[in-house]
């Protein structure tokens, strides 16, 4: 099954609670698109800094999916489900964590970087490898997030 054939999912009314949702893309066959880098899995923050000062809320956990140029975020509440191919209208059409008010953002990969533009405008999220650390960058917020692979078993049911 192609990334295609699977409607595309989005945060329930509210958020979700307890239990994460199950995965968007569990059914699809499709490969990541060439060139791409590969940040499937359930990611845990480690470090996290704010304004360059460490925090110790290091309650982060996040699952990426990918399948062709489609990327699914689900964490926080939200289900971002998104094609990483600069085009507004196939980024993420959703709502915030913060509020779940409406967005609509721009994803594509740069530089090895999911990157990700409110209206198409200016970079407000990178996501990116560095080794086998994800580092999630909230620019207008100074925030960095450093999170690290786990195994969907150790997973907490109320993630």
């Amino acid at each position: 099954m192609r990334a295609d054939e699977i409607p595309i999912a989005h945060t329930p009314p509210g958020g979700w609670r307890g239990e994460m949702p199950q995965p968007i893309l569990a059914d699809c066959t499709e490969a990541i698109a060439e060139g791409l880098p590969d940040l499937r899995g359930y990611w845990q923050a480690f470090a996290l800094d704010i304004d360059g000062t460490p925090s110790d809320d290091l309650s982060h956990l996040e699952r990426v999916e990918q399948a062709g140029d489609r990327v699914v975020i689900t964490a926080g509440g939200v289900i971002h489900d998104m094609r990483a191919d600069g085009v507004l209208e196939h980024g993420v059409n959703d709502v915030s964590a913060m509020g779940h008010t409406p967005i609509q953002v721009a994803a594509a990969f740069e530089d090895g970087a999911l990157v990700l533009r409110p209206n198409n405008a200016f970079v407000a999220v990178t996501r990116r490898l560095e080794g086998d650390v994800l580092v999630w960058r909230m620019l207008p917020l100074r925030r960095v997030t450093r999170m690290r692979r786990v195994e969907a078993g150790s997973v907490p049911p109320s993630a």
